[in-house]
């Protein structure tokens, strides 16, 4: 008996070992969300969902800025404006951050919420991993692997950044690159998903109370720690015309609660022609490099 449970002993102990082995090729191909979570605090942040994750480069800011940015947005299900979200800020940044600068980039979906949702746990970001991860700076992160990484482990080895950079790659600093097709009739069947996605989403959803005040919840706790600012990142016409539809008034309510905080709006959604998009909704990485810029130089204006 003894001989045999050394055995599966050192059966079980092989097994753990190699898990903690291929966790330790966990990097940007991954997911779309461990580096979130693999990374030191930073002091100076970028707040969203999927629009923020790809449109704003923290390279980009840190070159005209002169401090190291970490893009912490995720995605409109997992990291909309709510309680979870703003928990989930307060274990990700430095807690000694003292003069940070914090970009909450906004759009009528990041504060909405289905109309048919009767309590917080049907919140949809109940089932993000904002909710149940408790360390956000160990790397690897074994806790995000064993809560959040459904497919084999040894997929984090065969597909490793090492083997080339997947179509959606997490930079160290959050930022989401996004490689796709970008001739104009993928393009544009791209978009056409997404114009049907969000004409039912306009549909279903209503700006949330709830949402909005956690949202200025978040703008007071980051206030002592430095300087805020609100940035509506645009998209493209179609979709920026349902917004418009849909919400006439966001970017007047976004202004009252900046005026009210005695912070700065940035709102890029009249510029949308500006800038390419992978599918209407998202901006494309060659775009996003300028757009970064852009927020950076009405950034440097305003300190």
């Amino acid at each position: 008996m003894k001989r045999f449970l050394l055995k599966i002993s050192l059966y079980l102990l092989g097994i753990i070992l190699l898990f903690c082995v291929l966790g330790t090729f966990a990097d940007g191909n991954t997911d779309d969300n461990y580096r979130h979570f693999a990374v030191p605090k930073p002091q100076n942040i970028i707040l969203g969902d999927s629009r923020g994750s790809q449109a704003v480069i923290p390279d980009v800011l840190q070159a005209k800025l002169s401090g190291a940015f970490d893009n912490f947005s995720l995605n409109v299900v997992e990291s909309p404006y709510g309680k979870i979200y703003l928990e989930a800020l307060k274990r990700k940044l430095d807690p000694e951050t003292k003069n940070g600068v914090f970009i909450l980039t906004v759009d009528p979906w990041n504060l909405s919420l289905n109309k048919n949702v009767k309590s917080e746990k049907e919140y949809p970001e109940e089932h993000s991993p904002l909710k149940n991860m408790h360390f956000y700076n160990w790397s690897p992160n074994y806790e995000y692997l064993l809560k959040n990484y459904s497919r084999s482990w040894f997929k984090i080895y065969l597909e490793r950044e090492e083997t080339g950079k997947s179509n959606t790659y997490l930079h160290k600093n959050g930022w989401l690159e996004v490689n796709v097709d970008m001739n104009k009739d993928s393009v544009a069947v791209r978009e056409k998903n997404k114009i049907e996605f969000y004409n039912k989403l306009a549909a279903e959803n209503n700006l949330s109370a709830e949402r909005i005040l956690a949202f200025k919840q978040m703008i007071n706790y980051l206030k002592p720690k430095g300087k805020v600012f609100i940035v509506r990142i645009p998209a493209s016409k179609s979709i920026t015309e349902i917004e418009n539809k849909k919400y006439p008034d966001f970017s007047k309510l976004m202004n009252e609660i900046a005026n009210k905080n005695s912070i700065k709006f940035f709102d890029f959604s009249t510029s949308y022609d500006k800038y390419l998009y992978t599918d209407g909704n998202h901006m494309y990485k060659e775009s996003g490099k300028i757009f970064s810029s852009q927020i950076a130089d009405s950034i440097r204006a305003n300190q």
